[in-house]
């Protein structure tokens, strides 16, 4: 598969030294196969299920873990920094499975586009790629997520979130992490392990804002996880828009704009977006038709697409996106979970 300019590798870090995109999950919350298709095998069976029980994980694009992005960025002095996007239920089957074949020692900061299941429930685990200390004498990893995402992860992982063990409380070793807020401005970009992200708000159904970002200066990458609808201001620049406690409100400012469109300006290297199911729609994802229609209206150079449930094979879909892509002039390709592209940030 072609990249935003690098090259894609089997392992490891290339030579001269250069950032990466690894896509450590491709699938939906389930992920994929799903397991009721194996425990209640239809008839026939799922094609793209069944093949979890013959073929070995790491030689199988149609298994999916819950859909993040790990960003191997390596600076102007040759150092990487490693941030990871999103950290879900399947993130310790991800580390054992992608961390080291791909050779990653630790994670420098995470970056929260939401506070579901899929995409927070692996945050106890993120003391799996931190040094081992007993007290949990070691520096916190920042993380960074919105004001209501933090609410939200106060109520799920309390012990995560405090800062020091109550009076006759015993120190348990737990996952060390300085919780960072995106401001409620999303026009305002912030920077984790050097790298500049800005925010990309979009409808994750129509009661719910989530994140996607922006990053890149070299090679302008936005990464959307979880939409089911683009903000005006996020598409086309019309509005800017601000996210606070999980609500929306509207007002003109032309000193900042988000541009990630063709037309105005601002086409973008490489999308990374949404597809749920094949077919029809679905109230909180984009789904294929909504993913294509997305993909020409942005009109990036080219485009991967995540996020996926058992409905796609990844070999037969891709067959079809390559037709797609020679008609419409625009290379679009289904990811899968192990990916990495060399790129320039």
């Amino acid at each position: 598969m072609a990249d935003t300019g690098g090259e894609v590798v089997e392992n490891g870090n290339v030579d001269p030294p250069q950032s990466a995109l690894i896509f450590i999950g491709t699938g939906c919350s389930s992920a994929v196969p799903n397991a009721l298709c194996l425990i209640q095998p239809s008839d026939p069976p799922c094609h793209v299920c069944s093949q979890s029980l013959s073929i070995p994980p790491d030689q199988n694009p149609n298994y999916r873990c819950n859909t993040s992005l790990l960003i191997d960025y390596c600076g102007d002095e040759g150092n990487h920094k490693y941030i990871l996007i999103d950290v879900g239920k399947t993130f310790r089957e991800q580390v054992l499975r992608w961390f080291t074949f791909h050779k990653i020692p630790q994670v420098d900061s995470i970056i929260l586009t939401h506070e579901h299941a899929d995409a927070v429930l692996g945050l106890d685990d993120i003391r799996i790629v931190q040094p081992f200390s007993p007290t949990n004498d070691i520096d916190p990893t920042p993380i960074y997520l919105t004001e209501y995402a933090m609410e939200s992860i106060a109520v799920k992982f309390p012990y995560l979130v405090q800062k020091k063990v109550k009076l006759g409380q015993e120190i348990r070793r737990v996952a060390q992490l300085e919780w960072k807020i995106i401001e409620s401005d999303i026009s305002k970009s912030f920077v984790a392990s050097g790298l500049k992200f800005i925010p990309l708000p979009v409808m994750h159904g129509e009661d719910y804002v989530c994140l996607g970002f922006l990053f890149g200066e070299r090679s302008r990458i936005a990464y959307i996880s979880d939409i089911s609808r683009f903000l005006p201001s996020t598409e086309h620049l019309s509005l800017l828009f601000v996210y606070k406690y999980n609500s929306v409100r509207l007002f003109k400012d032309s000193s900042e704009f988000v541009d990630i469109s063709k037309y105005g300006g601002g086409q973008l290297d490489l999308l990374i977006l949404d597809t749920l199911y094949k077919k029809g729609s679905h109230n909180t994802h984009f789904c294929f038709p909504q993913t294509l229609d997305a993909v020409k209206r942005l009109s990036p150079k080219r485009a991967l697409l995540i996020g996926m449930t058992h409905e796609f094979d990844h070999h037969k879909d891709n067959e079809y996106l390559k037709e797609w892509s020679r008609r419409e002039g625009i290379p679009v390709q289904l990811a899968y979970d192990g990916l990495r592209i060399s790129t320039d940030l």
